[in-house]
């Protein structure tokens, strides 16, 4: 595979700490790399260097000549006073673009709610990152940087860009390096993993799963290096604090080694842990949404049109104790509005929402409303504001913890603990702000969007915590790793209706893609009848549209060969279905290092879904001549 870009002896320091050291790595045609590691350990930073948009203070980047290189910045660089269109497509005519299938599969899988004229500065954040990922993606690129593409967009449409990614080059072609969060998304597109720890770059084999594995055992062998070298630790400083007359006499060599075996003391990571903390007690009766509706007032309703929108209707939910449930839906579903029925800051428009007594909710929202008022106090101070020492654990294994201990646990170093609150990261406010809604000892805990601003390690410990967690648990999350993970059950907001998911997100995809052909379908057929109608009575002999779009039912010989027809196409679209899924399997199966073998499979992968569209809309045109 031919060499892209490469770094060598990469060194990068900020006034306060060194990021890179002694760095050296490189990219080739065909890699798909994830970038994984803690919060500021330099993920962006990295990307930063690679893609030439920050120079390192020692050490070089070199690229290729003639390498197209392409990055989405953390940063909103959209110009807010363009539209979407010229955003996105620039001064291209429409009819150029519209004739490239990329760029209308771009457009469709992340604009489909973003008024296509309308101003960017009026756009919300999560649609502004969407519309630069698209303006990005529709370019032609020989190696593409994407800090965190996921961000703001929800589970389908991050199966949409994971399907985008893996297509838009042949297995030996074009790179791709990820920062993102979303461990599933990791594990769908990459071959290899970065981790980016302790100043170096650490490359491991596969994707997040595989990282994972190999981190493991790469610990259990230091683990073991370690013990055998404390051991020696130990010995070698006993002899050479058998007395200081004896000291001098001793080979230099033996002392010169020791001293070396404590110099080389490796840093130590910081530990993330957070064990089981208390919970209220919680009854038998938990919250009963019985035959509930909401409606919301429409705005600037059109005359004649309906001044509200109903956005649940008749839903019935008995919510039991310890049930552990992820909530999904597309955004404007009614997710949020569920939510705030449980906790009571939404009133149902009909039914009613009963509460157990000993009911004690607690919402880890998108907002960082908990630390508003604390903004400007320390770290430690805050926590110690709450009670001055903390049980953790139960039983022979409860420990009581200052504050500050506490913190530590849960990945704050010592010197973070004096930080403002108002100075410290997304993620580690994000912890702060969970810490401190623990600590209500709640038994009902609401999770919305709890990974945003969190790295894999931090949702890693999040989700060990969240496994003892002896309470009601409800998650809505675009993060499927995690909803699968900490949830036993998945439910989906659909037109209004709670649905039940036993096969899990795979079903919510298949019933959103279910949705849209029927929607297209029904808007094929509502064209065919307004174009029957305006070319029939009043239309001439010699007008074929309006003739075949007038034409009646199909009866007798044609109607049993189309339903012929109908019924052979289910049968294939049910073989071709089985035939994709055993397709998929064989991809993970293969080995990951085989890019001309995953290139094949991956091109037969493509074929089955082409012949799938070509079927299902023959299927469309056959239903709607029966039903003409």
């Amino acid at each position: 595979m031919a060499h892209l870009l490469g770094a060598e002896r990469l060194h990068l320091e900020f006034p306060t700490r060194t990021v890179f050291d002694e760095v050296t790595l490189g990219i080739d045609e065909g890699d798909r790399i994830g970038v994984v590691g803690r919060n500021g350990d330099g993920k962006s930073t990295l990307l930063k260097l690679l893609a030439g948009r920050l120079e390192p203070d020692g050490g070089r980047v070199t690229v290729r000549r003639g390498i197209r290189i392409g990055m989405l910045d953390q940063a909103d660089t959209v110009d807010p006073d363009a539209t979407v269109a010229e955003a996105v497509v620039g001064g291209i005519e429409e009819h150029v673009w519209a004739g490239d299938a990329k760029v209308r599969d771009v457009i469709a899988g992340l604009l489909g709610d973003v008024p296509w004229h309308g101003r960017v500065g009026d756009l919300s954040g999560g649609q502004r990152r969407r519309v630069a990922l698209a303006a990005l993606l529709i370019g032609d690129w020989d190696v593409l940087f994407l800090d965190e593409p996921t961000n703001h967009l929800d589970v389908e449409g991050i199966a949409w860009l994971a399907r985008h990614v893996k297509g838009r080059w042949s297995a030996n072609d074009g790179a791709l390096v990820v920062v993102t969060h979303d461990r599933w998304f990791l594990d769908e597109v990459c071959t290899a993993t970065w981790e980016v720890h302790d100043r170096i770059i650490e490359p491991f084999e596969g994707g997040y799963a595989a990282y994972v594995l190999q981190r493991v055992e790469r610990d259990r062998m230091a683990a073991a290096s370690e013990a055998k070298r404390q051991n020696l630790m130990r010995k070698e400083l006993a002899w050479l604090r058998r007395g200081a007359p004896a000291r001098t006499s001793k080979p230099k060599f033996r002392i010169d080694a020791a001293n070396e075996l404590i110099e080389n003391e490796p840093p130590v990571r910081n530990p993330v842990e957070l064990n089981r903390l208390a919970v209220s007690r919680l009854g038998k009766d938990v919250v009963d949404l019985l035959d509930v509706s909401v409606e919301y007032p429409v705005r600037d309703a059109v005359p004649g049109a309906p001044a509200t929108r109903t956005v649940l209707h008749e839903l019935e939910w008995r919510i039991a104790p310890g049930e552990r449930t992820g909530v999904l839906g597309v955004n404007g579903a009614g997710k949020s509005t569920l939510l705030k029925l449980v906790t009571g800051e939404v009133q149902p428009t009909t039914g009613r929402v009963k509460r157990g007594k000993t009911v004690k909710i607690a919402v880890l929202s998108q907002e960082l409303a908990e630390l508003a008022e604390w903004t400007e106090e320390r770290v430690s101070a805050v926590v110690a504001a709450q009670r001055t020492s903390y049980v953790v654990g139960a039983g022979s294994k409860a420990v009581e913890l200052t504050p500050g201990q506490l913190l530590e646990r849960l990945g704050f170093t010592s010197q973070q603990l004096a930080t403002p609150v108002k100075d410290l990261s997304g993620g580690q406010k994000r912890r702060l702000q969970l810490l401190l809604i623990l600590l209500q000892e709640p038994n009902v805990l609401i999770l919305d969007e709890p990974t945003n601003d969190l790295d894999t390690d931090m949702l890693a410990a999040i989700e060990d915590l969240l496994d003892a967690w002896p309470g009601t648990l409800l998650v809505v999350s675009h993060d499927r790793y995690l909803v699968e993970r900490v949830t036993d059950r998945q439910v989906a907001i659909l037109d209004g209706h709670l649905r039940d998911l036993p096969r899990g997100v795979d079903q919510y995809l298949e019933l959103r893609r279910q949705q849209a052909t029927d929607a297209a379908a029904a808007a094929s057929s509502a064209a065919s009848r307004q174009t029957g109608q305006a070319s029939g009575p009043g239309a001439g002999a010699g007008d074929g549209a309006g003739t075949a779009a007038s034409a009646p039912a199909l009866t007798g010989a044609d109607r049993r060969s189309a339903e012929k027809e109908l019924s052979a196409i289910d049968r294939r679209l049910e073989k071709l279905q089985a035939q994709i899924a055993e397709q998929h399997e064989k991809l993970a199966r293969h080995d990951q290092s085989d890019y001309v073998g995953l290139g094949a499979l991956g091109d037969d992968l493509r074929s089955l879904e082409d012949s799938m569209a070509e079927l299902e809309t023959r299927w469309l045109e056959v239903s709607e001549q029966l039903e003409g």
